[in-house]
């Protein structure tokens, strides 16, 4: 297998120029932008797995930094701020492969503000949008008041969520995706919210890496374009 190539870029936002890599496959049949949980950046050893083998599978793959991160501020930018970084991220994504359909995913607040961005209309023309561990809620305070802006995004959203996530009741997320025509809940089995396993659980975090890659790559090629037609 060929080792994707890496290439570190800015990306231009309004509150100035924020660092990404893309990481891309000698044939890129999709692009996909991956932003960041709130208390680690794109450099973080899952963001840079995660990218890293959905690029091994056909993405080109453009995780950035959210403004706060860039700066090393503790405290997350308003969602203002962070939606726009987003959108920021798409823009400059589909400049770089106009040739190829893009998607949108993120990691806990970054899945958060990614589907946010969508609801607001910041991301017209993303084919869907992958929920890398949803916040549904604070660890320990069960409800969906964060869910609520899901019925305005416009495309199918994948959600893959562990069954020891602490930040997602399940039994709430699935009512919540229940009234989601477009949306699609993966639970993956024994994983928490930064999808580390238990070693009782007999599995690997290779294991449940390939399983997140394995389920991103079948909503995409179950959205309109065909990946096989672009390899």
């Amino acid at each position: 297998m060929t080792k994707p190539k890496s290439e570190n870029i800015k990306i231009a936002t309004e509150t100035g120029e924020v660092s990404g890599i893309l990481d891309s496959p000698v044939r890129i049949v999709a692009g996909l932008t991956l932003a960041h949980g709130a208390g680690a950046g794109m450099h973080h050893k899952f963001m840079t797995d995660l990218a890293v083998s959905l690029a091994c599978r056909g993405f080109a793959v453009l995780r950035f930094q959210f403004p706060y991160m860039e700066t090393g501020r503790k405290r997350t930018d308003p969602p203002s701020i962070a939606i726009r970084t987003v959108e920021a991220a798409v823009d400059t994504l589909r400049k770089r492969i106009p040739e190829v359909p893009v998607l949108a995913a993120g990691k806990s607040f970054g899945a958060r503000m990614t589907t946010t961005a969508a609801a607001a209309g910041l991301l017209a023309g993303i084919e869907g949008i992958i929920c890398y561990g949803f916040p549904l809620h604070p660890p320990g305070r069960p409800g969906v008041e964060r869910a609520k802006h899901l019925a305005q995004v416009p495309v199918p959203m994948l959600f893959l969520q562990g069954t020891r996530d602490e930040l997602t009741d399940l039994k709430l997320m699935r009512e919540v995706c229940s009234k989601l025509p477009r949306a699609k809940l993966k639970i993956i089995e024994g994983a928490d919210h930064g999808f580390g396993v238990l070693k009782r659980s007999g599995r690997t975090s290779e294991d449940v890496m390939n399983e997140l890659v394995d389920e991103s790559m079948r909503f995409a090629t179950g959205r309109p374009f065909s990946v096989e037609k672009n390899t």
